[in-house]
């Protein structure tokens, strides 16, 4: 007898597999057959696999006794020993076995038809297998309207359930709809849909027909939602994947058509020519790594999917920074002294540095580390011209990236690729201008780094100048390693204050002094002069600078430290030649003084800034400033008054407790000048520092203050030509002070005759020119007491 398990048979068949009927209600014994995660119901026919030594006898006892078998679920479905009494529902099913037969694999297999439900009253066999004494149970209901209600919406939704669940058979819901009883339909659909052994075992033990169907109609609600949410995600993704297929099906024709035809599309022809450069290209292995993983996904890349951009310019980054591309130095030492002296005049200390830079390359090339040099110095003294002129002399390339006002960490580092429009930093920007791995890289303005809530782009240099780590410098747009230990890094600064501690100890000082008067002519007559008259079109008729000219052009027109604004002034006298040949005019070949006053107006500085006569309170100092050396004088005025002190001139806080030391100095010293104490406390003292406007600062103004101070109390007048520096202490010791070249400068440039300077300070000397030294008289002094003894006249002169 043949049919399908999830069908049911005719009445007949049905009549002929009851065999033996039960009479009535009477409890009667039957056999026990445990079930793992089987439940069977009436009228369910299907085949059985069992493994349980107790369940195969059982059966077969069953069978050749013609006994009654009771089928019955286990609690616990994953329990694969013979399960005892204990571990069985106390609901079951009636069952009758078709056939049977013994598989090879000790397996018995047996096709089961259903007959009803019973209940297990008590077990009088334990072994070989499981007796019971067992209660047939008969369902019921109360309400034939709810019944047939119940049943129609059962129907209605295993209809759905049927048509989304593509693994149930579409005769199901035909034997469904010709089921005329409740109870049987409520448990064809309970066996069908997926249901676990709990929910199962629920329906066969629930007696109440509408019970029953409520229940199914639950369980069918919630497996429509799921089938439901199922079909949803399956339509997305199919759309989806077919959105994909159908672009990959027509851009794979569209290549090929472009093959027939002999062309190709440029996306294409992007990736194989990517693929040719690093093949042929000279990478490291970690960079020929990170670029083949990258051209693997480009290659897998929509041409027009945002990400392909990205990774396409990341790849063109990585071909074509330089990673193994370098120049052969130049270590002639003799070539190098000729260019560093062709175009740079001065500047010893740094001319020698480098040439020994390059005679250690030469004698031990192995054994150098890369050198980090900072030059340090006013505007205008040729800090980066001489950057350029380092690289002629080694034969490298040369590149140059301003600091200024730069205050983002990432334009040193670089941005994330997870940004749009990322970038690498400037130091991988600049290196890939270059060319080279071993380039001279300017970092120009080092002093005028910014801070803010983005980051301190100084503390990112500190890996960019450190020799033991810039070997492996990490860029967060290219986030692999990248190879500045062969870059001659060269920075620059006006000044060392704003400069990190961290940051300053990692690079070696070369300071620029402020040039002399005659070395400013030197090199206006050199470089400057030839310059402009090339630029402004001068060669046949050149102009002729008389020495008087110069020396009159940068005392009276310029006043700075390097030689900028000279040049400035020598192109405008050159521009009014050039137009004075334009117009057809007689040529000017001679400038003189004369010419200066009537082309460039008259001076813009006095040429002796100092006073004409000996004047009592009035005390001439020295400055440094970060365009050179200046003159401070420091004026002291005595009113009647209450013993008030104030000081004027936009000092700072440094300067101001200079003052305050010098006039606790003065009433300490008082008694030995012949200044009563009584005198303080009906005096004012004001203090004033001219040029209001300008910034004052520093310890060095302390003897000038206290100078003029005694020569105020005293009445004593401090001579014209007379000028100092240097820190005070309430004892009167001068401490020794910085800036002394610029200070010296400042002098000769005033024509001072005199200048007073701390004992501490003679080591400093021989950095400075004998020109300035020999028409100074310099005079060192340990403390105050010997200052006022000479720069104050004699009390019966004054």
């Amino acid at each position: 007898m043949d049919w399908d398990p999830l069908t049911f048979p005719s009445d007949d068949v049905f009549d002929e597999l009851l065999g033996t009927e039960h009479d009535g209600e009477a409890p009667f014994q039957a056999i026990v057959l445990p079930l793992q995660e089987l439940v069977f119901f009436p009228q369910m026919v299907s085949p059985l696999f069992l493994e349980q030594e107790s369940a195969k006898q059982a059966l077969e006892a069953a069978v050749q006794a013609d006994l009654p078998l009771v089928g019955v679920v286990q609690r616990d479905p994953q329990q694969l020993e013979d399960p005892q009494a204990e571990d069985l529902y106390t609901v079951g099913t009636d069952l009758v076995v078709v056939r049977y037969i013994h598989l090879p694999d000790e397996t018995l297999s047996a096709i089961v038809q259903g007959i009803g439900r019973i209940k297990i009253l008590e077990y009088t066999q334990y072994e070989p297998y499981l007796v019971a004494k067992v209660q047939p149970l008969f369902e019921w209901t109360d309400d034939s309207t709810l019944e047939e209600a119940l049943m129609r919406a059962v129907l209605a939704m295993f209809e759905e359930v049927i048509s989304l669940n593509e693994s149930l058979p579409e005769e199901a819901y035909v034997y469904a709809m010709n089921e005329s009883s409740s109870g049987a339909l409520a448990d064809m659909v309970a066996q069908i849909i997926t249901l676990d052994v709990a929910q199962r075992q629920e329906l066969l033990e629930t007696l109440d027909v509408n019970h029953r169907l409520q229940l199914i109609s639950t369980y069918l609600g919630h497996e429509l939602e799921v089938l439901e949410l199922e079909d949803r995600i399956h339509t997305t993704v199919q759309q989806e994947v077919d959105k994909t297929q159908r672009e990959y099906f027509l851009r794979e024709q569209l290549r090929v058509i472009q093959h027939e035809l002999g062309e190709s599309d440029s996306f294409t022809r992007d990736v194989a020519r990517l693929e040719e450069d690093f093949a042929a290209g000279e990478f490291p292995d970690y960079v020929r790594e990170r670029a083949s993983e990258e051209l693997k996904r480009l290659a897998m890349m929509p041409a027009m999917a945002p990400e392909s951009g990205i990774l396409h310019t990341y790849l063109d980054w990585l071909l074509n920074l330089p990673w193994h591309t370098a120049t052969t130095d130049n270590l002639d030492l003799g070539h190098a002294e000729q260019v560093l002296e062709s175009r740079h005049y001065g500047l010893p200390k740094a001319k020698e540095r480098i040439l020994e830079y390059i005679a250690v390359r030469k004698m031990a090339p192995e054994k150098s580390h890369s050198t980090i040099l900072c030059f340090v110095g006013p505007p205008g003294t040729g800090k980066t011209s001489l950057g350029r002129s380092i690289a002629e002399a080694l034969g490298r390339e040369f590149v140059r990236v301003s600091l200024g006002g730069v205050r983002d960490e990432a334009e040193i580092r670089g941005h994330r690729r997870t940004y749009i429009g990322a970038l690498p930093g400037r130091i991988i920007q600049t290196m890939r201008r270059a060319g080279t791995v071993n380039p001279v890289f300017m970092l120009d303005e080092v002093d005028k780094l910014g801070q803010d809530f983005r980051g301190n782009p100084a503390s990112a240099l500190l890996e960019v100048l450190d020799p033991e780590q810039n070997y492996a410098f990490s860029d967060h747009y290219l986030e692999i390693p990248y190879d500045l230990s062969q870059v001659l890094f060269i920075t620059t600064a006006n000044i060392m204050d704003t400069i990190p501690p961290a940051l300053e100890d990692r690079m070696e000082v070369i300071e620029f002094p402020g040039y002399t008067e005659d070395e400013k002519i030197e090199i206006a007559r050199r470089f400057l002069i030839p310059r402009q008259i090339e630029l402004n079109g001068l060669e046949g008729t050149p102009l002729h600078f008389q020495k008087k000219s110069l020396h009159t052009l940068i005392r009276q027109y310029t006043y700075e430290a390097g030689v900028r604004n000279l040049e400035r002034e020598i192109g405008s006298l050159c521009r009014k030649a050039t137009r004075r040949l334009a117009e057809d005019k007689r040529p000017l070949a001679t400038v003189t003084p004369k010419t200066l006053t009537r082309y460039l107006g008259a001076p813009q500085h006095i040429d002796d800034p100092l006073e004409k006569q000996h004047l009592v309170g009035l005390a001439m100092g020295l400055a440094w400033t970060p365009n050179g050396g200046d003159l401070l004088p420091v004026e002291v005025a005595l009113l009647p008054g209450k013993g008030g002190f104030m000081l004027t001139g936009r000092l700072g806080d440094v300067l101001q407790e200079s003052a305050q030391a010098a006039f606790t100095y003065l009433r300490a010293r008082g008694p030995e000048y012949g200044i009563s104490p009584e005198q303080f406390d009906k005096t004012d003292i004001h203090i004033h520092m001219p040029e209001g406007a300008i910034s004052k600062d520093g310890p060095s103004a302390g003897l000038t203050i206290a100078v003029a101070l005694f020569s105020a109390f005293t009445q004593r007048p401090v001579y014209r030509d007379v000028a100092m520096t240097g820190e005070i202490t309430l004892r009167g010791r001068v401490l020794t002070v910085g800036g002394l070249k610029e200070k010296l400068l400042a002098a000769h440039r005033a024509k001072v005759q005199r200048v007073f300077l701390p004992a501490r300070n003679q080591k400093d000397l021989p950095e400075i020119p004998k020109t300035i030294l020999k028409p100074l008289d310099l005079v060192w002094v340990n403390d105050v007491d010997t200052v006022l003894r000479e720069a104050l006249l004699p009390p019966e002169a004054a």
